[in-house]
C-alpha cells in the first residue's frame, strides 16, 4: 500500500487540519474533533485493488461523523458504501438505531446516506474498503436493513472474510488488472455471505413485508448450498407462512423457487470463470452450488446461459488468455 499521510513531519498545528482534508477525499465529508489536548498523530495508507479502494488508518483519540450537513456536499459518494474492519482496537459507532463496540477482527457497513458516528478511544487501527452500492444492495436490499449491523470476527464466514480481504490489501498490487479484478469479486461475495449469515440470525420479531423479503432473500445467499433448501424451509426460516412469503415473493414480481435457482445459477457462474475453480469438476461445483445432481445442473444452466457449463467455462478461458 502506499502512504498518503502521515503526522510525521508535519507542524503539530497543521496535522488535524491536513488529516481531515485527506478523509474527505479517500471516504466522504466527516465532522471529526479530538478526544484529548494531545498532538495529534495518524496515519493513512491506500492501494486501489481490482477497482476497489483500500484505505488504512492508523489514529488515537478521534470522533468522526456524519451530519445532514455533511450529507448535502457535492463530495458525498451516494453510490458507495464503505466495510469498516477494525484490526486493532476498539471503535465505538452508531448509525440506523444500532450502536455497537466494534473490536479487533469486527466489521461492519456504513452507508453513506445516512448519518453515522465512530468514536476511537486510545490508538486503533482500521481499513475502509469502499463498495459500490448495487452490488450489496442487488442482493440483501436496501442498506438500511445491514447498515450498522456488526458482523463479529467469530463468525466462521466473517473470519474467512477479513483473511481474504486483509491479504488482498496486501498482495493485491502484485496480481495483473485481470486477476486483481477477479479477486475483488470474490471478496465482495465473501462480504455478502457474512452480511447475509448475520441477518439471518436476527430473533425473528413482526416486520414489514420489504423486510421479510430480505430476511429471506439473506437467508437463501448464506443456505446456496443446501440441496434441502426451498419454499417451505424458507418460509419457516424467516419465521412466516409458507402462503405470506409467496405473496410477498408474488407482489414483487418474483416466485420464491425462480429467486433460489437464479441465485445458485449465478453463483454457478461465478464459479466456472474463477481461473481459481477451474480444478474443480462440473458435478462438485453443482453440488456446492445446492443443485441435486450434474444433469440438473446442466439443464437448468443451458436454459439460463444458452450453453452447456463446460462451454461456459471454455469461453470464459479463452478469454482470459
Amino acid at each position: 500500500m502506499q502512504t498518503i499521510f502521515s503526522t510525521d513531519g508535519v507542524l503539530p498545528k497543521n496535522r488535524f487540519r491536513h488529516w481531515k482534508d485527506i478523509c474527505e477525499d479517500r471516504i466522504v465529508p466527516l465532522n471529526q474533533s479530538c478526544l484529548d489536548n494531545e498532538p495529534f498523530n495518524a496515519s493513512i495508507k491506500g492501494a486501489n485493488i481490482g477497482g476497489l479502494d483500500f484505505t488504512w488508518f492508523a489514529l488515537s483519540n478521534l470522533r468522526v461523523s456524519t451530519t445532514p450537513r455533511t450529507l448535502r456536499s457535492e463530495n458525498h459518494k451516494t453510490d458507495q458504501l464503505f466495510l469498516n474492519i477494525v484490526l486493532n482496537g476498539t471503535v465505538c459507532s452508531h448509525q440506523n438505531d444500532r450502536s455497537s463496540t466494534d473490536e479487533a477482527g469486527d466489521f461492519a457497513i456504513r452507508d453513506t446516506n445516512t448519518s453515522w458516528a465512530n468514536e476511537h478511544n486510545g490508538y486503533s487501527e482500521v481499513v475502509a474498503i469502499s463498495i459500490p452500492r448495487k452490488r450489496l444492495e442487488g442482493v440483501l436490499g436496501s442498506a438500511r436493513i445491514f447498515a450498522g449491523l456488526t458482523v463479529d470476527s467469530h463468525q466462521p464466514v466473517a473470519t474467512l472474510t477479513r483473511s481474504f480481504l486483509c491479504n488482498l490489501m496486501r498482495e493485491g498490487g502484485r496480481l495483473p488488472p485481470s486477476a486483481a479484478e477477479r479477486m475483488a469479486g470474490v471478496g465482495i461475495d465473501l462480504v455478502i455471505a457474512s452480511l447475509a449469515e448475520r441477518l439471518a440470525k436476527e430473533v425473528p420479531r413482526p416486520i414489514s413485508g420489504v423486510l421479510v423479503i430480505q430476511r429471506a432473500k439473506a437467508y437463501v445467499e448464506a443456505n446456496l448450498n443446501n440441496v434441502s433448501l426451498d419454499p417451505p424451509l424458507l418460509a419457516a426460516a424467516v419465521g412466516v407462512s409458507l402462503r405470506r412469503l409467496q405473496q410477498l415473493f408474488h407482489d414483487h414480481g418474483q416466485h420464491i423457487s425462480d429467486w433460489i435457482w437464479q441465485r445458485r445459477l449465478l453463483a454457478a457462474s461465478r464459479h466456472l470463470k474463477n481461473p481459481g475453480c477451474r480444478h474443480i469438476s462440473i458435478g462438485m461445483l453443482a453440488y456446492e452450488c445446492g443443485f441435486a445432481s450434474q444433469p440438473h445442473f446442466s439443464r437448468r444452466f443451458k436454459a439460463h446461459f444458452g450453453m452447456t457449463p463446460s462451454e461456459y467455462r471454455h469461453a470464459s478461458r479463452m478469454r482470459d488468455l
